[in-house]
C-alpha cells in the first residue's frame, strides 16, 4: 500500500511539456535530415557541372630593359615600383663616346665622297685617253701602210737597178719604225681603256644611285647615329618599375645584359594548373570564375584562352625519365590560361595566388 501511494504521488510530480516546446522539438528532428536532405540533392544536382583548382597564379607581361649599347650610367630617371608610361626615360648612359663615333663617321663620309670624285675626274680623264689612243693608232697604221708602199717600190727599183742598197734598207727600217709606234700605241689605248674601267668598277652604283664607298660610309653613320640615341633608354611598356637594384648611377651598363623590368600595368592572366584527369571536359572558350586570396570576398569572371601543350614537369629543367625502371605514376598538372572578361580596378600583383572554377557544362 506504502508502494502504490509513493508511485501515484512521483506521477503526481511529473509536469506535462509545454505544446510549444514540443513543436520545437518536432521541427528540429524534422529539419536536420530534410537540410542534410537538400544539401545532397545540390551536390547531387551540380556535380560534375564545374572543375576548380587553387594552384593557380596570377601573371602579367614583364620586359626586362637592357640597353643596347654598354656605357655608364650618368642618370637614373626612375625608382622602385614607379608608375611609367610607354617612351618614359628610364636612365641614361654616358653619350660622349658615341658622340666622338658619329664625328668620326661623318669625316669618313667626307673622306669616301672625295675619293668617288677623284675617281668620277680619273674615269673621265681616261676615257679623253682611250679617244686619243685611238687617233694615235689610225695615224700609225696609216704610216705603215705608207712605209709598207714605199718598200715595196724600192725593192721593185732594186730588182731593175733603178735605187740603191742603202735606199731599199733605209725603206725596210721605216716599215718596221712604223709597226712599232702602232704596237706601242695600241698597248696605250688597252692601258688607258683597263684604268678607265676600273675606275667604272669602282665608282659602281647601288640602287640607290650612290657609290659603294659612298653607301659604306653611310651605312657607319647610321649606326652611329642609332647607337648615340640609345644611350637613352626609354619604357617600352606602361607598368610598373621593378628590379632596380643595380640601377646605380656610376654602373657599368652593359650590352643585353637587363638592368631592371617593367611589370605590364593590363592584359593580365590566370594560370591555372589542372590536374590531367580534370581536363577532359574543359575546353577554350569555357566561362569560369577567379577568386583572388587577396582580394577575398569577390569572385571575377574569366574565360579557358588556352590549354598547355605539355605538362608542368615536360618542360621542368630536369623532366621525369619514366623509362628508368623506378617509375612511379603521378598525376600530372596541365597549365590552362585564363583571360578576365571584367575590369578589376584594384591593382594585380603578379604570382598572387587564386582558385579558378571552370563552368564545363555551359
Amino acid at each position: 500500500m506504502n508502494q502504490i501511494s509513493r508511485i501515484a504521488a512521483e506521477d503526481a510530480d511529473i509536469v506535462p511539456e509545454p505544446p510549444v516546446a514540443r513543436r520545437r522539438h518536432l521541427l528540429l528532428m524534422v529539419s536536420v535530415p530534410l537540410l542534410i536532405a537538400a544539401i545532397g540533392l545540390y551536390f547531387w544536382l551540380t556535380s560534375g557541372k564545374t572543375v576548380s583548382t587553387d594552384n593557380a597564379l596570377i601573371d602579367a607581361p614583364v620586359v626586362s630593359v637592357a640597353p643596347e649599347v654598354s656605357g655608364r650610367i650618368i642618370e637614373v630617371a626612375v625608382r622602385e615600383n614607379q608608375i611609367v608610361k610607354p617612351g618614359d626615360l628610364l636612365f641614361k648612359i654616358d653619350p660622349a663616346p658615341f658622340r666622338i663615333a658619329l664625328l668620326q663617321a661623318d669625316a669618313a663620309l667626307a673622306n669616301a665622297k672625295v675619293q668617288v670624285a677623284q675617281l668620277q675626274g680619273t674615269a673621265a680623264s681616261k676615257n679623253a685617253d682611250v679617244g686619243s689612243r685611238s687617233a694615235d693608232i689610225a695615224a700609225t697604221a696609216a704610216a705603215v701602210s705608207l712605209a709598207q708602199e714605199t718598200l715595196h717600190r724600192q725593192d721593185s727599183l732594186m730588182k731593175q737597178g733603178f735605187t740603191t742598197r742603202a735606199s731599199l734598207d733605209g725603206a725596210r727600217a721605216a716599215v718596221q719604225s712604223a709597226q712599232a709606234s702602232r704596237a706601242a700605241a695600241v698597248a696605250a689605248e688597252r692601258s688607258a681603256a683597263s684604268t678607265a674601267a676600273a675606275a667604272r668598277s669602282a665608282l659602281g652604283t647601288g640602287d640607290d644611285g650612290l657609290a659603294p664607298a659612298v653607301e659604306a660610309a653611310l651605312a657607319q653613320r647610321e649606326r652611329a647615329q642609332l647607337d648615340l640615341a640609345r644611350t637613352e633608354v626609354h619604357a617600352p611598356i606602361a607598368g610598373r618599375i621593378t628590379g632596380t637594384d643595380r640601377l646605380q648611377v656610376g654602373n657599368m651598363a652593359l650590352q643585353q645584359l637587363a638592368q631592371l623590368s617593367v611589370v605590364g600595368a593590363s592584359n593580365y592572366w590566370i594560370e591555372a594548373n589542372f590536374k590531367e584527369t580534370q581536363l577532359a571536359k574543359i575546353r577554350i572558350g569555357q566561362r569560369a570564375n577567379v577568386a583572388i586570396d587577396a582580394i577575398p570576398g569577390r569572385e571575377f569572371a574569366a574565360q579557358v584562352t588556352g590549354i598547355g601543350a605539355g605538362t608542368g614537369s615536360q618542360f621542368s629543367l630536369l623532366p621525369a625519365q619514366n623509362a628508368t625502371g623506378n617509375w612511379v605514376k603521378v598525376t600530372q598538372r596541365v597549365p590552362v590560361r585564363l583571360t578576365f572578361k571584367e575590369r578589376i580596378e584594384r591593382p594585380l600583383v603578379a604570382g598572387w595566388s587564386a582558385t579558378v572554377t571552370v563552368r564545363v557544362a555551359d
